[in-house]
């Protein structure tokens, strides 16, 4: 939702949403109109300020608006090549009705703001939680998201009507550690699978032990970074021996242990699988 701003505004027309659906669909309108659309980061459409402002707020409240229409129901005009709609060109037309619509957001800052509702007679003394989000303490964490109300969503910055096209709220717990090792090892193309490609490619085969993934998984809780982090974390853990690998010769296997996520030990290269070689001394051998 980031990138869409009111109509006649630098950015991108809420209908560029239902164009990507209809391409999805291969352009089959009937298919589409039967599709579902998922939102992405819609808190950071919520209204910059409570207060009424001279100044348009074409990205937030004004997208909004925008939104409303398309999903309530109406039969919308989609440009074909999408960007700016303007009098002159041709239209593509669907129906919204049956278009399933699904937001979901991070929305940061929303915990803190339930602590205060749910335990508001601390907080009118003058006194904050005592267990809150700061002492970590994620299962009061996860009771009080689970009491999220419509409006929570308005205290947040949605407006009225947009709160009201949303009749079903879910909040999702915290991604675990065997959660984020399922999505290390799991999915199609998933990220160990993408690095072992890359390893093959150098004829080199690269095995993690259970340890390196669980040393993952409890990385990226530590950095609040979830599953967007795990890349990151395998890419600066791998990224000097896929620099150096390209140059080097006789080595069939590459080990990574947690003790090398942590940061505390190199990853381990072999040759044959028997001979434990150092990346320094490659370096020396290669200089």
């Amino acid at each position: 939702a980031t990138s869409i701003t009111e109509a006649g505004y630098v950015g991108e027309d809420v209908e560029n949403i239902l164009l990507r659906l209809i391409q999805a669909a291969d352009y089959d309108i009937s298919k589409a109109e039967h599709g579902i659309i998922y939102i992405d980061e819609i808190d950071k459409i919520t209204r910059k300020s409570p207060n009424p402002s001279i100044t348009r707020d074409v990205s937030g409240e004004g997208v909004q608006q925008a939104l409303l229409k398309i999903i309530e129901g109406c039969l919308a005009n989609v440009p074909p090549q999408g960007g700016r709609k303007h009098p002159h060109q041709e239209f593509m037309q669907i129906k919204t009705d049956d278009i399933l619509f699904m937001v979901g957001g991070a929305f940061e800052g929303m915990d803190e703001l339930l602590m205060k509702r749910v335990h508001k007679d601390n907080y009118s003394l003058g006194f904050k939680q005592t267990t809150n989000h700061h002492d970590g303490n994620q299962s009061v964490i996860d009771s009080v998201r689970h009491q999220l109300n419509p409006d929570d969503l308005m205290e947040f910055g949605f407006i009225t009507e947009f709160v009201g096209r949303l009749p079903v709220l879910v909040t999702l717990d915290e991604l675990t550690k065997d959660d984020l090792v399922r999505i290390l090892t799991e999915p199609k193309n998933a990220f160990v699978e993408q690095y072992q490609a890359l390893f093959r490619m150098e004829k080199v085969k690269l095995n993690f032990s259970e340890g390196a993934l669980l040393a993952t998984a409890e990385k990226a809780i530590e950095q609040k970074t979830g599953a967007r982090g795990l890349r990151t974390i395998l890419e600066s853990t791998l990224m000097e021996v896929m620099f150096e690998l390209p140059s080097m010769s006789g080595i069939t296997h590459c080990d990574v242990e947690a003790e090398a996520i942590i940061g505390n030990a190199p990853v381990k290269l072999s040759n044959g699988g028997s001979e434990i070689i150092e990346l320094a001394t490659l370096e020396k051998r290669s200089a």
